[in-house]
């Protein structure tokens, strides 16, 4: 059976999340994220207590929002400290792909579950497997839906350049998805690397939140300007202190009445002024979830948290 796709919807109202076993500050990923904080005020199991009760209330918020979501419980044999953000190991695609991703840490790696994509064979259509993962083997990483912006509509997938994003793999992954690329540089307040796209920009439909000032080549950013007005996106800027509250964290959704929503954290919505959410919810209703626990001792906010499901569902 192969449907006959012509255009990818760019969003869903379908949402995996993990609930972490073994949540907690990962020593590995700190080297290249500087949005982890560790300052060692509360202990490793008050950590992970704290998460797994951020973790069931935003999942409640969500559903009261009209969203489907998908709950699977963490492998408890396995520590896997940032299993809650799936969104970096695999990403699903409406022509029934499913691709498994590289990871910077070794740890994380761990984190891929073949379980989980079992489980989505057996109620959705899954027709074709990408491998990328091999890439680990020579020190080459893209990590999901951290790593790449997609516009599925426009197949625009955008990505800021980092340890953790592989100029190659970019390459390799638009050339087997059929994406054109965006690809820039982009630097925290710091001079570093911005380790993951998604903590600077969140496409929707017809608007982009977007952190510009984070483009030190202002060719770069004036050549993604100019593909955001070329499909019709209206540019949300956020400041460099904003992307820090992970404003640039958020997802665009659409609930099961096909109502456009925003996922946010509290945190991210606190940083906004009201001029920015005017505009935002012009377009989208603001759905926030209060994760500052994860936020602080994972590097992540509500968008690392949620893995897209673009798959169709079996009848």
């Amino acid at each position: 059976m192969i449907f006959d796709i012509e255009l990818e919807p760019s969003i869903t109202s379908h949402l995996l999340m993990v609930r972490p076993s073994h949540f907690g500050f990962n020593e590995e990923t700190a080297s290249n994220n500087a949005f982890q904080v560790n300052d060692h005020t509360i202990s490793p199991k008050q950590i992970a207590t704290l998460a797994v009760k951020e973790f069931d209330d935003f999942v409640c918020v969500l559903r009261e929002n009209g969203l489907t979501i998908t709950v699977v419980e963490d492998d408890i044999s396995i520590k896997t400290t940032d299993s809650i953000f799936p969104n970096n190991w695999f990403s699903t695609h409406s022509d029934g792909t499913l691709v498994t991703y590289p990871m910077f840490s070794k740890n994380r790696r761990l984190e891929r579950r073949e379980d989980i994509i079992e489980g989505l064979k057996e109620n959705y259509h899954l027709f074709h497997r990408i491998h990328l993962e091999s890439a680990e083997n020579v020190g080459q990483y893209l990590e999901g839906t951290g790593s790449l912006i997609l516009d599925r509509a426009n197949k625009i997938a955008y990505a800021c350049r980092s340890i953790r994003t592989n100029d190659k793999l970019l390459v390799e992954w638009a050339d087997k998805m059929g994406y054109r690329l965006g690809v820039f540089n982009a630097k925290d307040k710091s001079g570093m690397d911005i380790y993951h796209t998604n903590v600077m920009m969140a496409l929707s439909e017809n608007f982009v939140i977007w952190g510009g000032e984070a483009l030190p080549d202002i060719n770069e950013k004036v050549a993604i300007e100019k593909l955001f007005f070329e499909t019709g996106k209206e540019i949300i800027p956020i400041s460099m202190n904003q992307i820090a509250k992970f404003a640039g964290n958020m997802l665009a959704v659409k609930n099961e009445k096909g109502e456009r929503l925003l996922i946010m954290s509290q945190t991210a919505f606190e940083s906004l002024s009201l001029s920015q959410i005017t505009r935002i919810e012009s377009f989208s209703k603001i759905v926030k979830g209060n994760i500052p626990i994860i936020e602080k001792y994972g590097g992540g906010s509500v968008r690392c948290m949620l893995a897209e499901i673009f798959l169709k569902f079996k009848a």
